[in-house]
């Protein structure tokens, strides 16, 4: 039941109409017996700074920031946490009386991903699709945990860009490179690891494949980072050509269940959340 004490949450971004986010929360605070409500705001890149204005005014307790505002709401924000500070972009908003605290939990719960599909080696060759805000939350966890990485992106001066602060970061070389095909057949013959974190596969581009099936061997683990749909062409590519493939829900809900607790001081009931969206995307849980 909402009532004058009800705390409100949400989430900030463009597009926004995907997002699973909502019910996944709302079932959260529903188990947890918390007068809590999480909704979705729609905000276009000119209205981010009234947006982060209306968070303080209204006294909304915490949000998760999304494309495109990761990287652009690093600077109307009090204060950062260490890690999203060294990431430069923000994906999680912590409103304690007005101040702003920036977390990024896209790093953290990509990581766990991946140890919770057993893909764990340090020193395995890692190929990042994308160079913007998720790109940047994985390079930085990457790093960190030792993985060898190489940056491809459209523009290929965003990659080496990012390559380079990685780099600097953490004194390890980083490679970077402009996306073509030729150039994804000769990085990819020698990979580990793929892993998407561009747009493309969602919404207008839901049949479109950032990597031609032909490259994409069984040797291969790929991750899509995108979640709706649950399985994108690449995914559905990579697949069908013996590779092993996880979906960005796994990476949605650890960067949720972390934010939960850093909004609530709970631990989140990730079974909860886990069973609500498998059930809105027409999952099956065994």
């Amino acid at each position: 039941m909402i009532s004058g004490e009800t705390k409100v949450y949400g989430i900030i971004g463009n597009p926004i109409a995907h997002t699973m986010s909502p019910p996944m929360h709302n079932a959260a605070f529903k188990e947890l017996e918390l007068n809590c409500i999480y909704v979705p705001f729609l905000v276009e890149e000119a209205g981010l700074v009234h947006a982060i204005e209306g968070m303080r005014a209204m006294d909304i307790k915490g949000l998760n920031v999304t494309m495109p505002h990761k990287l652009a709401i690093v600077p109307l924000l009090d204060h950062l946490d260490p890690l999203a500070e060294k990431i430069g972009a923000v994906n999680t908003v912590v409103n304690k009386s007005g101040i702003l605290t920036g977390y990024n939990t896209d790093a953290t719960g990509f990581i766990k991903a991946l140890l919770d599909n057993c893909i764990y080696t340090q020193g395995q060759r890692v190929v990042v699709l994308g160079a913007g805000g998720v790109s940047r939350a994985i390079c930085f966890a990457l790093a960190e945990k030792k993985y060898e990485i190489c940056i491809v992106n459209r523009t290929y001066t965003k990659a080496l860009k990012l390559a380079n602060e990685v780099s600097n970061m953490f004194n390890k070389d980083i490679e970077a490179y402009e996306m073509n095909e030729k150039n994804l057949q000769s990085i990819l013959s020698e990979a580990n690891i793929l892993v998407n974190a561009t747009s493309v596969g969602m919404d207008s581009t839901i049949e479109k494949t950032p990597v031609a099936a032909a490259l994409l061997s069984s040797e291969l683990v790929v991750f899509d980072t995108i979640y709706c749909p649950i399985e994108t062409k690449l995914l559905k590519s990579a697949k069908n050509n013996g590779a092993k493939v996880i979906g960005g829900l796994d990476m949605l809900l650890w960067q949720g269940a972390i934010a939960f607790k850093l909004w609530t001081g709970l631990e989140a009931p990730f079974d909860t959340m886990k069973k609500e969206v498998s059930s809105i995307l027409g999952l099956h849980e065994d």
